[in-house]
């Protein structure tokens, strides 16, 4: 790939006051869902922690209601699962049966709270080389450890899930949105086999200055056999760095990296832009439209 556009470098560069895409704090994650016995799904909940202890997950595995393909389900696994599982509602649930029926996977945490903050941050981002001290731009709190999450949901959370129901590992849906976009980015760039679908809403190209977008430089020679899809979508009313406004053409570091990635073969890439839509409500957003896309 060439190198990051000029435009792209000078956007992601940019800084002003800090206002928009940190997490509402305090808010609970939506548990009703668990709660009806008249779904679809069935969901079953897992819990583990981290290789260093220092973070606790739970995972709820949502199996159809439907006997089990011959090769196994597909699986949707959704970053911040416990905002994820608050996103879903009945109706979804009953077209997604009806469709691919997937195992749903909401990753999230041993919390009461709709998004963990500081697991998230340490999770969904990946470390900078040659910096002692991995801290993120725009809380300093610990960031780095996207390559162990990964690393424990590939080898322990997919065993856990498949002990629950038989999967199909050749149809594997990543989803995750703004820093939890950024981590499914990341998959992609460096473990381009892991899933078939990378789904990234309003991912967080703007972290440190653009590290995201450099890592995708080689992306061709990572690919082998591999050939994954990836949507990217984001909100018409998103900036294109937390630390702007809304103004000008927002959207453009997007597009170039779409228009990027779309010339290395065998990547198969989508561009969808979400009309109106402002970095909060694209997370629900963006997981419906995957859903409706599984629902087919």
């Amino acid at each position: 790939m060439s190198k990051m556009p000029l435009y792209l470098a000078l956007t992601l560069a940019l800084t002003a006051p800090v206002a928009l895409a940190q997490p509402e704090r305090e808010q609970k994650m939506d548990t009703s869902l668990l709660q009806r016995q008249d779904l679809a799904y069935r969901f079953n909940q897992l819990d583990l922690d981290s290789a260093d202890g220092q973070r606790h997950y739970r995972l709820w595995v949502g199996t159809p209601n439907r006997p089990a393909p011959a090769a196994g389900y597909p699986v949707l696994w959704m970053l911040d699962g416990n905002a994820a599982l608050g996103a879903l509602d009945s109706q979804q649930l009953g077209k997604l049966a009806a469709g691919q029926a997937p195992l749903l996977v909401a990753v999230g945490y041993q919390t009461e709270q709709r998004i963990e903050r500081a697991g998230r941050t340490y999770d969904y981002t990946p470390a900078l080389p040659g910096q002692a001290e991995q801290r993120d731009p725009l809380t300093g709190a610990a960031s780095g450890g996207v390559d162990a999450f990964l690393d424990l949901l590939t080898e322990r959370m997919r065993p856990m899930v498949a002990g629950v129901a038989p999967i199909d590992l050749r149809r594997q849906t990543l989803w995750g949105h703004s820093y939890g976009g950024l981590a499914v980015l990341h998959a992609l760039f460096t473990r381009p086999e892991a899933f078939s679908d990378y789904a990234a809403a309003s991912p967080s190209l703007w972290w440190h200055d653009g590290a995201i977008v450099r890592e995708a430089q080689g992306l061709e020679q990572r690919l082998g056999n591999s050939q994954p899809r990836l949507l990217l979508m984001r909100g018409s009313e998103e900036p294109a760095n937390p630390r702007m406004p809304v103004r000008g053409d927002v959207e453009r570091p997007a597009r170039e990296l779409v228009a990027e990635l779309a010339r290395v073969p065998g990547l198969q890439v989508r561009f969808e832009r979400f009309e109106g839509l402002g970095h909060g409500p694209m997370l629900p957003a963006s997981l419906k439209q995957v859903i409706e896309g599984m629902s087919q």
